[in-house]
């Protein structure tokens, strides 16, 4: 695989995971998304704040060179507070400020070696890690979206494939 495509899959990965969580927390309000099935789990809220966080410091911080301040221990220790609609318009904020940085990458800036969270590796390792890591975390909350919404709730990601 070239880089070119790399960085496009990157993008669409991206974006496509935004999509499910808007989607999957389309019918969660606020109670519900900071629920913990119990006290060494996280919530819906939780993780969404980390993947604020997580694609702040491996992609615009740690690829395209901008200043993060993250606090990850807090991402996990909030028990309460901003609401669904805010948390969801701050990761989308994120998400499309990442799809623009890795828009301008290069082979130059894939092939370079950098330190993110005490890690030495180079772009090709931390897109690979950002976009592998959201991918994680969207399952986390799919799989918690459905344990909170009523049976009749419709969450369904690929229609087409339903009878296969």
């Amino acid at each position: 695989m070239d880089d070119r495509r790399l960085l496009e899959l990157a993008d669409r990965y991206l974006a496509e995971y935004l999509s499910k969580i808007e989607r999957a927390t389309a019918g969660i309000d606020d109670r519900q998304l900071w629920w913990r099935a119990n006290e060494r789990s996280n919530s819906i809220a939780n993780l969404l704040i980390h993947l604020r966080g997580n694609l702040s410091q491996w992609i615009l911080g740690g690829l395209a060179g901008e200043p993060v301040v993250r606090h990850r221990g807090a991402e996990f220790a909030a028990r309460s507070g901003t609401g669904r609609d805010e948390l969801l318009a701050a990761l989308a904020e994120t998400v499309a400020r990442c799809r623009q940085a890795i828009g301008r990458l290069d082979a130059a800036d894939l092939r370079a070696t950098r330190s993110i969270q005490t890690y030495d590796i180079d772009g090709h390792g931390a897109l690979f890690h950002a976009v592998e890591h959201m991918s994680y975390h969207v399952g986390q909350i799919v799989q918690l979206a459905k344990v909170l919404l009523p049976p009749t709730a419709e969450l369904e990601f690929y229609p087409q494939h339903r009878d296969e």
